[in-house]
């Protein structure tokens, strides 16, 4: 059964980071390409930042420079470093692996950027 289960979120000011981190089990990660959606408040679930099973990196405009996707294998941990925070940036953030038709979600993690 595979199980992807976020950390990391929280209450931060504006300008503010946080580290999130997704560990998987049930699946061979180092195969499944991985990446991190969120969803705000009234708003559709939207790609945030991916990695490929080789490492490649691809980011969402608006938060590129600002944030960087990693996966350390031998963990089965994914993570995602988002520096500068913004109030935009409040959301509910997902951990999503994908592997072919094969898709599995976390459950989320709930970031706020708030003075």
């Amino acid at each position: 059964q595979v199980q992807l289960v976020e950390s990391g979120g929280g209450l931060v000011q504006p300008g503010g980071s946080l580290r999130l981190s997704c560990a998987a089990s049930g699946i061979i990660f180092s195969i499944y390409h991985m990446a991190w959606y969120r969803q705000a408040p009234g708003k559709q679930r939207e790609l945030v930042a991916r990695i490929t099973s080789g490492g490649t990196a691809n980011y969402e405009d608006s938060v590129k420079g600002r944030s960087t996707i990693s996966r350390d294998d031998a963990k089965n941990t994914v993570y995602m470093q988002m520096d500068s925070l913004r109030t935009v940036d409040t959301a509910v953030y997902y951990c999503h692996a994908t592997l072919g038709a094969l898709s599995s979600w976390g459950q989320g993690t709930k970031v706020t950027v708030s003075s």
